[in-house]
This record gives structure tokens, C-alpha cells and sequence, in this order.
């Protein structure tokens, strides 16, 4: 049976669609943008930052499954910019300490103008 994972301390969905499910131990997280759980609104920011405020966004939702990033096992990551890969990787590793397998792709455009998205997979 899957559970629907679900907390006030990340952003609602803004579309049909859960922050993360749980199916046989497994979290599927959806992908998360620099928005503010607090206000609601995009953080039109730089790279840096909206990396940290995406990875606090989908810590969020693994605690909320309790679990926590060390439980990541895959994370997809989604970028504009090619130039901002160091940036974004140099926050993006003060988060992930245990080096989840990885993808990251370049995109031509996220929603609401983000610099990045990052959606996760993690053991319960």
C-alpha cells in the first residue's frame, strides 16, 4: 500500500501531485524548487541558495517520512545553467554527506524560473 507523505514545513505541490510517497519501503520525493514553505513564494536567489533552500525543502519531507537525507539512495538534479555546476555542487555535498548515486541534467527551463530542482529517492 502506498502513503502519501506530507508536511507544512516544505511547500505544497503546485500541481496534481504528492511531496513524496512511500511503496514498500521505499520514499519516491517529488522535485523540489527554491520555495519558501514559510511564505510560499519562489526565492529568486542565487544558485548557492537556492540549492540550500531546495535541500532543506526535501529534508523536510524525509523527516517527515522519518528519515533523513543519510537515507537518500538516488537523487536527480536538474540545472540551467552549466556554469553553475561547482556552485551547485558545493552546497549540494554539505547536504548529501553520504553520496547518493546521481544524475544531473541541463534543462532549458524549471518552474517559476528556478536555477534548480533536485527530487530524490530514499529507503525508509
Amino acid at each position: 500500500m502506498n502513503k502519501k507523505i506530507q508536511t507544512r514545513n516544505a511547500p505544497e505541490p503546485i500541481g496534481p501531485y504528492s511531496q513524496a510517497i512511500e511503496s514498500n519501503g521505499v520514499i519516491y520525493c517529488c522535485g523540489q524548487i527554491a520555495i519558501d514553505p514559510n511564505t510560499n513564494t519562489f526565492c529568486n536567489v542565487s544558485v548557492e541558495e537556492q540549492t540550500k533552500r531546495v535541500c532543506e525543502n526535501l529534508s523536510a519531507v524525509l523527516e517527515s517520512a522519518g528519515v533523513s537525507l543519510d537515507n537518500v539512495v538516488k537523487t536527480t538534479c536538474y540545472l540551467i545553467n552549466s556554469n553553475d555546476f561547482a556552485a551547485f555542487n558545493e552546497v549540494y555535498s554539505q547536504y548529501f554527506t553520504s553520496s547518493p548515486a546521481r544524475s544531473c541534467v541541463y534543462v532549458k527551463e524549471l518552474p517559476k524560473g528556478a536555477l534548480v530542482e533536485i527530487d530524490a529517492i530514499a529507503n525508509s
